[in-house]
């Protein structure tokens, strides 16, 4: 079983700044991708941003240019860096992680962190 504990949500003034983090601990065996995700009150779970073991990046047009996603591997952990910051980005983020062999990966999810923008 893998832990995954994230940290440094909050409430911010719009164009302001976060910056959170998630490390995964536990039973590791091998974490692949890893991700953020979002959701905002009376919507569904989208997609942030995410990254590979490799560090090839993806993210959602909404946060492209604004938001920055890396990781360390020798800590197992992600980070999300969150500029620009808007009343829209509101929300809950989950980080997300891969862990397991290549026929048995599990996805994993975290308690998740709330970001509030003020206008």
């Amino acid at each position: 079983q893998v832990q995954l504990v994230e940290s440094g949500g909050g409430l911010v003034q719009a164009v302001g700044s976060l910056r959170l983090s998630c490390a995964a601990s536990g039973n590791i065996f091998s974490i692949g991708a890893m991700g953020w995700y979002r959701q905002a009150p009376g919507n569904g779970r989208e997609l942030v941003a995410t990254i590979t073991s490799s560090g090839y990046t993806n993210y959602a047009d909404s946060v492209k240019g604004r938001f920055t996603i890396s990781r360390d591997n020798a800590k197992n952990t992600v980070y999300l860096r969150m500029n620009s910051l808007k009343p829209e980005d509101t929300a809950v983020y989950y980080c997300n992680a891969e862990d397991g062999p290549p026929l048995s990966i599990i996805d994993y999810w975290g308690q998740g962190t709330q970001v509030t923008v003020s206008s």
